[in-house]
């Protein structure tokens, strides 16, 4: 279906021809039209399927309709709670490009950053406004929003503000809306929580479900590798080098220090990388990524925070560095690439202790994923069947007898009543190193008649 035949304005279609927009995605197609009429909606589809468009072009729309009076300047009448401070002015920015033709003013608040800007934006008047939970609430207390009029509620990523604990603060936003609204709720899971908050604050909705979280976008080829943890990086460093179809790329990681030391070995490679982490200032993380969508960098290495909310046009790759603990954040990783059409490429660096992890996204997404091997660095496929617990076990059989304590002992008597020219030698300086040496010369040798004593007792 095509955008010119949704009824839109012509303001609104016209910024969207600007935009590249001529196919709406299925989401979009389901739920553009219904949310024009004026309905509650659910929606539920995977990241990277065209959601913010869904809810944003019927929220221009019918905003646009209204003729605004003066004394109505400063009323919000759009309210989208989004939440991670990334993605709040993803939105703000797809919402001011989508209204770039219209008289709707557009405004966006988060933490991490100082307060007054926002403040005098609003003081300015806005009708929409996109907040994250906490900072929303902290100027709702100090007298600056008022949510009153509020005519449009638009919750996205619900269930990620439930796993992030924002389902209180939402909670409380919602105590301060009019009971008559319209809401549009949007989620690429529907946990319990989240069904009986749609029970509770939605009326009657229409419930949209396109591409479950389950299944990954077809576009994405997805390959593993399977390596030991020691040789993740040489490894990843090798096909950033040897592969030119990685023109840009996200490598996601588990810790934040571990996102600031590889791209600092990436820098030291001749590949231009920066991370992004919880711990960075809110400017470093928005220097950091607007580097990246301009592509001045080539690779953005990241935690979790930025496995939803990153759209990046013409993103080639996805590396899982290390394997999330939850399966459903691996479809949220690697769907940051094979976005509105595109090809894209996930791959995963699997080290023996990760393969049960393996286990979980090959069952939730029931494909297998193809094993990719690289002679340097790559395991075998026997070794990378084992977890590390079995390969330790494995590697052990045969030889605990002798490396037991007893046994030890036993051979050092034998050897104290062996002649001195068949005894065990320091090695000497060129088989050995000077540490060797030294140690014998701080052990010096016992005499015979004690030795041959001990081994009586």
């Amino acid at each position: 279906m095509k955008f010119e035949e949704f009824s839109i304005s012509s303001s609104i279609f016209r910024a969207l021809k600007e935009a590249g927009y001529r196919e709406a995605f299925p989401i979009q197609e389901a739920a553009i039209q219904p949310a024009l009429e004026g309905r509650d909606l659910v929606g539920c589809a995977q990241t990277g399927t065209g959601k913010t468009a869904a809810f944003a072009i019927p929220v221009l729309q019918r905003l646009s309709k209204q003729v605004r009076r003066r004394t109505d300047k400063k009323q919000l009448r759009a309210l989208v709670l989004t939440p991670t401070r990334e993605l709040a002015f993803q939105i703000f920015e797809s919402f001011r490009r989508y209204s770039k033709y219209t008289y709707v003013r557009n405004c966006v608040v988060f933490g991490g950053v100082r307060q007054l800007p926002q403040q005098k934006a609003l003081e300015r008047g806005a009708d929409v406004l996109i907040a994250t939970p906490g900072r929303l609430l902290d100027l709702m207390h100090q007298g600056y929003i008022n949510l009153s009029h509020i005519q449009i509620l638009v919750l996205d990523e619900a269930d990620r503000m439930l796993d992030m604990g924002f389902l209180p603060d939402v909670k409380k936003v919602l105590k301060q809306l009019p009971d008559r609204r319209q809401t549009l709720l949007f989620s690429a899971t529907m946990p319990k929580e989240i069904s009986e908050l749609i029970q509770t604050i939605l009326s009657n909705p229409l419930t949209i479900k396109v591409a479950p979280v389950s299944s990954t976008v077809d576009a994405i080829s997805q390959r593993v590798y399977f390596v030991e943890k020691k040789n993740k990086t040489k490894l990843l460093i090798s096909i950033l080098k040897k592969s030119p179809s990685v023109t840009s790329a996200i490598v996601f990681m588990r810790t934040k220090r571990g996102t600031d030391q590889l791209a600092k070995e990436l820098r030291q490679a001749g590949i231009a990388a920066q991370s992004i982490h919880g711990d960075k200032t809110q400017w470093e993380r928005q220097q950091t990524l607007k580097d990246f969508k301009n592509h001045r960098i080539q690779i953005l290495v990241a935690t979790d925070i930025a496995a939803r909310g990153i759209n990046v046009d013409r993103l080639s790759h996805v590396f899982n560095y290390d394997l999330p603990d939850v399966a459903e954040t691996y479809v949220h990783r690697i769907g940051r690439t094979g976005r509105a059409g595109e090809e894209g490429v996930a791959i995963a660096l699997c080290s023996p202790e990760e393969k049960p992890l393996l286990d979980g996204v090959e069952k939730l997404i029931r494909k297998k994923i193809k094993v990719l091997n690289d002679q340097r660095y790559s395991l075998s496929a026997s070794d990378s069947r084992l977890t590390a617990t079995e390969k330790k076990k494995s590697s052990g059989r045969g030889s605990k007898r002798s490396a037991s304590p007893r046994n030890q002992k036993r051979t050092k008597a034998l050897e104290r009543q062996m002649p001195r020219k068949n005894r065990l030698q320091p090695r000497s300086p060129v088989q050995g190193t000077n540490e060797v040496l030294d140690f014998a010369r701080r052990q010096p040798v016992s005499s015979g008649r004690k030795r041959r004593s001990k081994i009586k007792s």
